[in-house]
């Protein structure tokens, strides 16, 4: 036949738009011509595939070769496209047979050899492919984690000859199961930091109701510590959210399947740019807000990072995702993430220290606060002081081992309180808008003067009134409490201690 059509995918964002790939042979001198918006590796396909063909012992035949890639006002990137091209050769040459091709999606690079080589982002395309109910064939680097897929039909394969032997009948390709996931939970224990219970409780809460925090502390205190011990207390991930997570990852090219249905925790250096931080670049790719969706987000040496890709994180604090505009392409990505940053106190970062170590003046210590916004502050719902660590709270021969609780211990709280909020809301505390913390979040008469009088005295803005309400639902949800009470609404605002610190 002179013309063959193949089906496979293209990446916009997370999502994975189906691409028909159509082949014609016509008379006329020897050419290869690529239309369908191909990018420069696209475009570069046709010297892969040649190759292939010619080293896999097929014969690339001598005539005007037309490749379109529908649809047209779709940009196509990446080496993907290359198996099903060289199969659209094959098939309208009839050295393959046509039929069996519209019951499969393909994609893959292609080796000179003919050798399959791994692609990013197979798992997104998975997941639109089992929509539509085709199997797909993958190289088989990539395939792993595309079998992660519930009920997908994932097919293996190394070489471009293992496609043709398969669309034969000669030798199938293998469908892929899914190797059982290992430890979802595993990771640094909480029982690990010595004393800091009050910064304990403060973990305990944001992981209760998925809210953003910010430590304050000399160096040493723990800071770090703490924050890489979050992804531990918090919950498993459902099925779905475990598909988001490793969807995103998969569009780095960069997914492991040990790392299926764990938390993500990104802890980007403070000289990342603003488009390292939220996603970008002209085929617009996620950045670490995204990739720590469902996850956690943890920036070091918060006043250290410059203050424009920090204001960067103000909208998808709130709103759970990022939308990335360019001349050519947009792309919206989500970036339900928990954010937790640290800080010192001061530059040196020794303000307030038993040792009387610091001699910073009080413009430089006011300089160094402001370089964090009052707007990016605003957004942070629990505010805590980590302090240096007594000599006697830390182990030594002639002290016991500290006590404490275990991550797990912690982790069951946690659940239970997640539990409550989604039986009564769906969502986690800290994505409530406002009419639903209106609806859920009322405080009986101690606690709503209470929080009046905190209100008018530390001068509170609506966004961090609202705020405030929905920690204390989450301290409630952790008492198994009902009712919103004085003292959880006092240990709400308890946590705002550095509201005004910019």
């Amino acid at each position: 036949m002179a013309v063959a059509v193949v089906h496979s995918r293209a990446l916009s964002g997370v999502d994975a738009p189906r691409v028909t790939v159509e082949v014609h042979l016509a008379g006329g001198l020897p050419a290869v011509h690529l239309v369908g918006l191909p990018e420069t590796e696209v475009r570069e396909a046709r010297d892969r595939v040649r190759a292939a063909l010619q080293n896999a012992q097929f014969e690339f035949p001598a005539r005007r070769i037309t490749v379109n890639l529908a649809p047209a006002d779709l940009p196509k990137e990446s080496g993907r496209f290359d198996l099903p091209i060289a199969l659209g050769i094959l098939a309208a040459t009839g050295q393959i047979p046509a039929p069996p091709l519209a019951q499969y999606e393909f994609a893959g690079e292609l080796a000179l050899t003919g050798a399959l080589r791994a692609i990013r982002g197979a798992l997104a395309m998975v997941l639109s492919a089992r929509r539509d109910g085709r199997a797909f064939v993958l190289p088989a680097a990539s395939a792993a984690e595309a079998a992660l897929v519930r009920d997908a039909i994932v097919h293996p394969a190394a070489s471009l000859l293992e496609v043709c032997a398969h669309l034969t009948g000669r030798t199938p390709l293998p469908v892929l199961t899914p190797q059982p996931p290992g430890d979802s939970i595993a990771g640094p224990d909480l029982i690990d930091v010595r004393g800091q219970a009050r910064a304990k409780r403060a973990l305990e809460v944001a992981a209760a109701g998925s809210h953003s925090l910010l430590m304050i502390g000399p160096p040493g205190t723990g800071k770090s510590m703490l924050a890489q011990r979050l992804p531990g207390l918090l919950p498993p991930l459902s099925e779905d959210e475990a598909l988001e997570s490793a969807a995103l990852q998969s569009l780095t090219g960069r997914f492991s399947s040990d790392d299926w249905g764990r938390r993500a925790f990104r802890a980007p250096h403070h000289t990342a740019s603003a488009v390292a931080l939220v996603g970008g670049g002209s085929d617009p790719r996620p950045g670490e807000i995204s990739l720590a969706h469902h996850g956690v987000l943890f920036l070091d040496e918060l006043p250290e990072w410059d203050r424009r890709v920090l204001e960067v994180l103000r909208e998808p604090i709130e709103s759970g995702r990022i939308h990335i505009s360019r001349a050519a392409r947009q792309a919206t990505f989500p970036a339900r993430f928990q954010f937790v940053a640290a800080m010192n106190p001061c530059p040196c970062g020794y303000l307030g220290h038993a040792g009387g170590r610091c001699r910073c003046t009080p413009d430089q210590v006011a300089r160094y606060r402001a370089r964090i916004s009052g707007p990016l502050l605003d957004r942070i719902d629990l505010q805590i002081e980590v302090p240096s660590l007594a000599a006697d709270a830390m182990p030594g021969p002639h002290r016991a081992a500290i006590s404490g609780e275990t991550s797990a211990a912690v982790r069951e709280r946690v659940a239970a309180a997640r539990h409550r909020q989604h039986r009564r809301q769906a969502k986690a505390n800290a994505w409530l808008d406002v009419k639903e913390v209106e609806r859920w979040c009322v405080p009986n008469s101690d606690g709503d003067a209470l929080l009046k009088s905190a209100f008018a005295r530390l001068a509170l803005s609506a966004r961090a009134y609202h705020r405030i309400l929905k920690v204390a639902r989450t301290i409630a949800d952790l008492a198994d409490s009902d009712a919103l009470a004085g003292a959880h609404v006092a240990e709400a605002i308890g946590y705002r201690r550095f509201d005004r610190i910019a």
